[in-house]
């Protein structure tokens, strides 16, 4: 299992609910892929870009810490590209060390 850190920007078009809602649909992504969301997501809400994506000015900040087995999250992302409310994502493989500095594996 590997630990992992997954930013999504979802567009600021949408309602903050319907925004919300994606972070369940990328939970049961996830899970669905045989790994595992880490504590809750990290929302950050509402925020300006730095630069029109889309030609939107705005979009909704969510950060993941997830564990899952290596290659789990290739159709997860598959998605975020397909998918027209993500506007960008972030998929990170994390250190041992910070992930064992986050708890999200135990230290060796």
């Amino acid at each position: 299992m590997r630990a992992y850190e997954l930013m999504v920007i979802i567009s600021g078009k949408l309602e903050e609910s319907t925004a919300h809602a994606w972070l369940k649909n990328i939970t049961n992504s996830v899970t669905a892929a045989g790994g595992s969301v880490h504590g809750n997501a990290d929302w950050w809400g509402k925020r300006r870009l730095a630069y029109p994506i889309q030609k939107q000015e705005e979009g909704y900040y969510a950060v993941f810490n997830i564990i899952a087995p290596a290659g789990a999250m290739d159709e997860v992302e598959r998605n975020f590209r397909l998918s027209d409310d993500v506007l960008r994502h972030k998929l990170l493989r994390l250190p041992d060390a910070e992930a064992a500095r986050r708890g999200m594996v135990s230290a060796a």
